[in-house]
């Protein structure tokens, strides 16, 4: 089992920065080897991909957030993180972790990011 924990969201203006910070526990052999992942949800949105990075780090992101979020991990601290720049206010959404391994999908609880002047 891999239990994920989001933190870092909040309220923001326009042009401004969030990092999003996810931590991994758990199956700790399994969670190396995860494609890590942020997915965010807007009211009355479906659920999108915002981006992914594989265990060996190959990232990828949608194109509505290219060029001003960064995905990264740490593998040591079993941590992943996404460096939200720029801000606009169609960001807005809670954003949620995700670990996917073997055909099965971990999430975390997901945490509120308001972008709002």
């Amino acid at each position: 089992q891999v239990q994920l924990v989001e933190s870092g969201g909040g309220l923001v203006q326009p042009g401004g920065s969030l990092r999003l910070s996810c931590a991994a526990s758990g199956s700790i052999f399994s969670i190396k080897l995860m494609t890590m992942g942020w997915y965010r949800q807007a009211p009355e949105k479906e659920r999108e991909l915002v981006a992914t990075i594989t265990s060996g780090g190959t990232t990828n992101y949608a194109d509505s957030v290219k060029g001003r979020f960064t995905i990264s991990r740490d593998n040591a601290k079993n941590t992943e993180y996404l460096q939200m720049n720029s801000l606009k206010p169609e960001d807005t959404a809670v954003y949620y972790c995700n670990g996917y391994i073997d055909g099965r999908h971990y999430w975390g609880q997901g945490t509120q990011v308001t972008v709002s002047s």
